[in-house]
C-alpha cells in the first residue's frame, strides 16, 4: 500500500484499512452466497443448540424463495416478519431479497393495532409469524390487504430431543391453531416451493429497496424506514473494517431482536454476510445470555447498557472466562461513564483482554455508524466515524458547522444512509438534505460535540432536553451522576411541568439491593446530587422504582415515565376542579 493512501485515523496501527472501502454491488442474498460458495461447510447459526452450515442455508433460502414464488409473491410486494431470532425468520428474510421483495421488519410482541399500522403502512401482501402469534394477525387480518398469513413453530427448527422438551414445557403454553384456519404452515409453505423450478430469482442492484425498520424519527411518531441492499452490505463491511482482529468462523451472539437495526444489521447480517457464525437467541433473559457467552466461546457481543447491566448481577458469570472475547459492542443508548468503568472491571476480572466499545447510529443509517477504536479511548466518546461515513456537528436544524468543542446537532452521511421514510415525503425532505458539499445529510434531531481529533461526544437526544428556570438540563448527565452513586443500580431522569420553572427535574431511582426506599436514603442522594449537579439542575423530586420500564429492544423507556406523570398531573387537575 502506497505512502499517500489515506487510512482512518483511529486504524493506522491495527493494519492498513483505507478510509475509504469498496462496496459489494450486489443483493443482500448475494452477499451470503459469496460466503457459502468460499466457507459450504463453515457454520452459518446454531439454535438451541442445533447448528446449520453455510451450504445447508442457502438451500433452504432457496427453497423459501421458491415458495415465496408459488404463492404470488412479486417483485417490489411487501412481505411483514415478525419473527423472533430463529432460523425460519433468517431463511424468509433473504428469499423475500432473493425474490426481489422487500422485508417489512415488525416486532412480534406489537400489539394488534401498532401490526394492523405496520401492515397497512407497508401495504404487506403477506406476513410470517409464529404460531403463539396467530391469533393476533387472525383479528386484524380483515383489516389489512393480507393475502397470506404463514405460520412457522419454534419446534420445527429444533433437533428431536430439545423438540421433546419444548413441546413438554414452552409449547403447552401456545393457543392452538384451529385445523381449518386460512394459514399456511410453514412445512407445507415449504413445500409449495417443490412446483417451482425456475425464474424465481430476481435480480436486484445495491440501491434497490430491501427491508422496512420502524423509528419514531426526530419527530417521535413511527414512521417506516426504507433501507437498501448497499445500506445493508456496506455496513457490513465497514464492521469488519473497524474490526480488524476479526475471522471469519468468528461467532457472535445474536441476541438483539432482528426488527431492530442493531440486530439486524450488526448481529446478523454483517456476520452472515462475512462468513460469521451467529448464535442466534430467540428469547433474551440475561442468565440465558451469560450461559450462551460461555457455551459458545463468544468471540463478540452487542447489547443495549441495560444488558450490560443485568450481566453484572448474574451469580453464573461470576467464574466465568470471558479470554474468547473480542468485541464487546454498546449502541442503542447512552453508555454511562459508571457502567462503562463497571463492566471494563468485569471484563478484567473474567479475563477478558478488551474493553465495551460504545458506538453511535440512528435506524436512518441502519445501525451503528460511529466506534470508538479498539486501542484509542476518550471518556464519554462515542468514537470515530466509520470509513467513507461523515459526521458533522451543525446550528440545530441548518447546516451552519460549529467549531470543535461546540454542541449543536448531529449529521450523518455515507453509504449507509436510508432511501426515505415510507408516505412521509415531507418528513423525509426535513431529515435528508443535499449540502453544498454533494453529500446527502441525515439531520438527526440528536445533540453532540466533535473535538479537534474527531471523537464524537453524544449530549442526547435534542427532544430530550429539560429547560427550567432558561437552562437547559441533559437528562443522559444527570443520569451519569446518579448512576455513579454507591446505592444507585440505574437512574431515569425526566422533566416535569412547573408551574415556575416551566419544567423541574424528577429522578426515577432503582436502588441497589438491600438499599432501603426511605427517607435517609433520599437524603443521602440529594446531598450527593448537591455536590455534583449545578443548583438549577438539582432533582426537585427523587421517586424510587423496583423496575424501570423498557422499551421493546431493552433501553430505558423514559417516555413511559414522562407519560405516567402527565397522566397523572391531569388527574390532579380534575380533582382540584371538581373540587372547586
Amino acid at each position: 500500500m502506497s505512502e499517500t493512501t489515506v487510512r482512518t485515523p483511529w486504524i493506522a496501527n491495527l493494519g492498513d484499512v483505507p478510509a475509504t472501502l469498496e462496496y459489494f454491488q450486489g443483493s443482500m442474498f448475494e452477499a451470503l452466497q459469496n460466503m457459502a460458495e468460499k466457507y459450504p461447510n463453515f457454520i452459518a447459526f446454531d439454535f438451541m443448540g442445533k447448528s446449520t452450515t453455510y451450504k445447508e442455508m442457502i438451500r433452504n433460502i432457496e427453497r423459501c424463495a421458491r415458495s415465496l414464488k408459488t404463492i404470488g409473491i412479486r417483485e417490489g410486494d411487501r412481505v411483514t416478519i415478525a419473527m423472533p431470532n430463529c432460523p425460519q425468520a433468517i431463511y424468509m428474510f433473504y428469499a423475500v431479497n432473493l425474490v426481489g421483495a422487500v422485508a417489512n421488519m415488525v416486532h412480534p410482541l406489537s400489539s394488534e393495532k401498532e401490526l394492523e399500522f405496520y401492515i397497512n403502512e407497508s401495504e404487506s401482501v403477506s406476513v410470517v409469524t409464529l404460531d403463539q402469534f396467530y391469533h393476533k394477525f387472525e383479528a386484524i387480518r380483515e383489516n389489512t390487504c393480507v393475502v397470506n398469513i404463514i405460520i412457522a413453530s419454534i419446534k420445527d427448527a429444533l433437533s428431536r430431543p430439545v423438540r421433546a422438551g419444548y413441546m413438554l414445557t414452552e409449547g403447552r403454553k401456545i393457543q392452538k391453531i384451529p385445523e381449518d384456519a386460512p394459514v399456511i404452515r410453514w412445512d407445507e409453505f415449504m413445500r409449495l416451493g417443490n412446483a417451482c423450478f425456475w425464474k424465481y430469482a430476481v435480480k436486484r442492484t445495491a440501491q434497490d429497496p430491501a427491508a422496512i425498520l420502524y423509528s419514531g424519527g426526530t419527530t417521535g411518531t413511527t414512521k417506516g424506514i426504507l433501507l437498501t441492499n448497499l445500506n445493508f452490505n456496506a455496513l457490513s463491511q465497514q464492521i469488519v473494517a473497524t474490526n480488524p482482529m476479526y475471522r471469519p468462523g468468528d461467532k457472535m451472539l445474536s441476541a438483539m431482536p432482528l426488527f431492530h437495526g442493531f440486530g439486524l444489521g450488526v448481529c446478523i447480517h454483517s456476520m452472515l454476510s462475512q462468513g460469521g457464525r451467529c448464535i442466534l437467541v430467540p428469547r433474551f433473559t440475561a442468565k440465558s445470555y451469560a450461559k450462551l457467552i460461555t457455551k459458545y466461546k463468544c468471540n463478540f457481543i452487542a447489547g443495549v447498557p441495560t444488558l450490560y447491566e443485568a450481566l453484572l448481577r448474574i451469580p453464573d458469570m461470576e467464574k466465568a472466562d470471558l479470554s474468547c472475547l473480542k468485541g464487546v459492542f454498546s449502541g442503542g443508548d447512552s453508555l454511562s461513564v459508571e457502567l462503562k468503568k463497571k463492566f471494563d472491571k468485569f471484563l478484567y476480572d473474567h479475563h477478558a483482554t478488551i474493553q465495551v466499545r460504545e458506538g453511535y447510529g440512528t435506524t436512518e443509517t441502519v445501525t451503528a455508524c460511529c466506534l470508538t477504536p479498539s486501542h484509542m479511548f476518550k471518556e464519554g466518546s462515542i468514537g470515530l466515524p466509520f470509513p467513507d461515513t461523515y459526521i458533522k456537528i451543525v446550528k440545530p436544524g441548518t447546516d451552519e458547522e460549529l467549531p470543535y468543542g461546540e454542541e449543536g446537532e448531529i449529521l450523518l452521511a455515507g453509504p449507509t444512509v436510508m432511501k426515505e421514510y415510507i408516505k412521509h415525503p415531507e418528513e423525509t425532505a426535513q431529515t435528508l438534505r443535499t449540502h453544498a458539499d454533494g453529500l446527502t445529510w441525515v439531520y438527526t434531531g440528536d445533540l453532540g460535540v466533535m473535538d479537534s481529533d474527531g471523537f464524537i461526544y453524544f449530549r442526547g437526544r435534542s427532544k430530550r432536553m429539560i429547560i427550567t428556570s432558561g437552562y437547559n438540563v441533559y437528562p443522559a448527565q444527570l443520569e451519569n451522576i446518579l448512576d455513579a452513586h454507591e446505592k444507585i443500580h440505574m437512574s431515569c431522569v425526566i422533566g416535569v411541568p412547573d408551574p415556575y420553572k416551566m419544567q423541574h427535574v424528577k429522578a426515577f431511582v432503582m436502588l441497589k439491593p438491600g438499599v432501603p426506599a426511605n427517607e435517609e436514603t433520599r437524603e443521602d442522594i440529594m446531598s450527593y446530587c448537591r455536590k455534583h449537579i449545578a443548583k438549577y439542575a438539582m432533582p426537585k423530586e427523587i421517586e424510587f422504582r423496583n423496575e424501570l420500564p423498557k422499551t421493546l429492544v431493552g433501553k430505558v423507556a423514559y417516555r413511559v415515565l414522562e407519560e405516567e406523570e402527565e397522566a397523572k398531573r391531569k388527574a390532579e387537575q380534575a380533582e382540584a376542579a371538581a373540587a372547586e
